[in-house]
């Protein structure tokens, strides 16, 4: 891992205190799911979903991936998706740069395609697409909502076996703001936290 990212990493772990008791319940739920499909020997597929896929969703999909290899939890995908297609927000790739991680554009237009480097050969792609686009899994995988307007308006997805919100707030409410970065480095590192606090307790229940 990227020796800033990691450092990233370290720090954001010292920081568990910081989440609330009742946070920690809903998270550990997806520690016990995953912790569960590896006990069993099948690949962990995570998919992260919010209305636009532009913001939220995408931090999800990066730091849960970081997280498991952050951990060396090895056999996790991570994916994200939304109710619309847009495109991966500006803002938030200047927020996860300034982490730690490299940012790759390998197509262009409206809706271009990221590789979200976290290691010299370790990444994970992100472009803005819909929950049941092709890239992301149809079955045996969890739903974690990351918005709730999402949450509240997301139809039914088959075949996933866990569906569970984890909303943040949006910052998108700070755009043009003289807050703007503030805030997308607060819900990265925020985001990034809870996923590392996730991978933290499946490390416990792996065995040693």
């Amino acid at each position: 891992m990227f020796s800033i990212l990691h450092q990233r990493c370290n720090q954001l772990v010292k920081n568990f205190s910081e989440i609330p008791a009742e946070r920690k319940t809903v998270l550990e739920k997806i520690a016990d799911y995953i912790s569960a499909k590896k006990a069993n020997n099948q690949t962990v597929q995570l998919e992260f979903v919010c209305t636009h896929n532009s913001r939220r969703s995408h931090l999800g999909q990066i730091w849960a991936a970081t997280a498991a290899d952050y951990f060396n939890i090895h056999g996790v995908k991570t994916f994200s998706g939304g109710t619309e297609a847009t495109a991966f927000n500006a803002n938030a790739i200047h927020a996860i740069s300034s982490a730690g991680f490299e940012v790759r554009k390998t197509t262009e237009g409206n809706n271009p395609v990221y590789h979200v480097y976290f290691d010299d050969d370790k990444y994970v792609t992100c472009f803005s697409k819909v929950y049941n686009h092709e890239h992301n899994p149809s079955s045996g995988f969890a739903v974690i909502m990351t918005c709730s307007d999402a949450e509240e308006n997301c139809p039914f997805i088959p075949d996933c076996e866990l569906r569970i919100a984890t909303t943040y707030n949006d910052p998108k409410a700070y755009d043009g703001s003289v807050l703007q970065d503030e805030k997308y480095t607060e819900r990265s590192n925020q985001i990034g936290m809870e996923c590392l606090y996730v991978f933290s307790k499946v490390k416990i229940n792996l065995p040693s």
